[in-house]
């Protein structure tokens, strides 16, 4: 009874034109449901290991997940300002959680470097004193760690700095992402990654920042179906992304995937009227929250957040469901973002 229970789940799965009873094996889930088969760093695997852009090319790439608010439930990020500097203070809480995501099936592994730019760790509670340069080269190393124990990819992210906001110009503010690129390319991360950004402005100032280095970029945006901060649509800004240079376009957090999905469409269809051809990445929230489609800055606003956001939270069977219709829609960097945890991916392989 239990294997006829599984195979009907691997065939519930299957798009319609797959799903037979011939054989005595179903099909897989066309290559979402490929065998996850983990090679040890030995030099050979790591000599041949592909890039990012070869991955996507070949098939579908799987990212990690929830960093700031995983850790926070567990006791070594602080909500509010929600900055990295567990890398320095509780490194084995950090790596643990890279391990969870690698042992689960994830092909990339991102430092935990989300807020960490001396513009944000100056404004952050209790007086700590760590510079960008100290965090980000201690999530380098423990990424790095984990990612060659199981042929995984390193990446290396930037997020918005409070100096865009404070209006300080282009400069200043490639400024302060110059300083964490300079660390991720001292490390030699497998590739770059702009992260959560509100405005299609700020993204592109990022992008330019990145490209420098000649490592793939890809760039992800906190925006729904009605558009950045300052009310640009999300065709509009992938246009820009790609434009700009980023040789991956998406959106990450702060909207379910459902409403994700609904962006991704929408820059899907203009970049493909643009003539515009980069791989596309979607990385939503791990949480059930459709009142916030029409809201500009997403979850945020909601009663739960942050500290009661857990019946939200998605099922297996829901993450399943938004990889297939991910893939489906022709995205081929499936991750997560808030929300995520090891848990969720495990479903993808069976």
């Amino acid at each position: 009874m239990a294997r006829v229970s599984l195979l009907l789940s691997r065939w519930l799965f299957l798009p319609w034109t797959q799903r037979t009873v011939s054989g005595a094996v179903l099909p897989r889930c066309g290559t979402l449901g490929r065998a996850r088969s983990r090679q040890l760093s030995t030099t050979s695997a790591l000599s041949a290991k592909k890039g990012i852009l070869e991955r996507l090319a070949d098939g579908p790439v799987i990212g990690d997940g929830s960093y700031v608010v995983t850790l926070e439930k567990r006791g070594y990020v602080k909500a509010g300002p929600f900055t990295p500097e567990a890398a320095i203070e509780h490194p084995d809480a950090v790596k643990q959680l890279h391990k969870e995501f690698l042992r689960a099936g994830a092909d990339v592994i991102q430092a935990f470097t989300f807020y960490a730019t001396d513009g944000k760790l100056s404004i952050t509670e209790g007086g700590k004193s760590y510079t960008s340069t100290d965090l980000n080269q201690a999530a380098c190393d423990l990424a790095r760690d984990v990612a060659d124990s199981g042929n995984a990819l390193v990446c290396g992210g930037v997020s918005p700095t409070p100096t865009y906001t404070d209006g300080k110009g282009k400069d200043v503010v490639q400024n302060e992402f110059k300083k964490q690129v300079d660390v991720f390319v001292k490390n030699d991360v497998d590739f770059l990654l702009a992260e959560f950004f509100g405005f299609i402005e700020e993204t592109e100032w990022a992008i330019e920042t990145l490209k420098v280095t000649g490592k793939p970029v890809a760039a992800t945006m906190r925006i729904g179906p009605i558009g950045d901060l300052a009310g640009v649509s999300p065709g509009d800004c992938a246009i820009r992304m790609a434009k700009a240079g980023a040789d991956i376009v998406g959106l990450n957090c702060s909207f379910d995937y459902q409403t994700e999905l609904k962006a991704m469409k929408m820059m899907k269809q203009a970049l493909d009227a643009a003539g515009l051809k980069p791989f596309l990445m979607t990385q939503p929230l791990g949480y059930h929250v459709p009142e916030s489609e029409n809201c500009r800055v997403g979850y945020y606003d909601l009663p739960e957040y942050p500290f009661a956001m857990e019946p939200r939270l998605l099922t297996r069977w829901d993450v399943r469901k938004y990889a297939r219709e991910a893939y489906n829609m022709g995205i081929r960097y499936i991750g997560g973002c808030c929300g995520f945890e090891p848990l969720h991916w495990g479903m993808l392989w069976i």
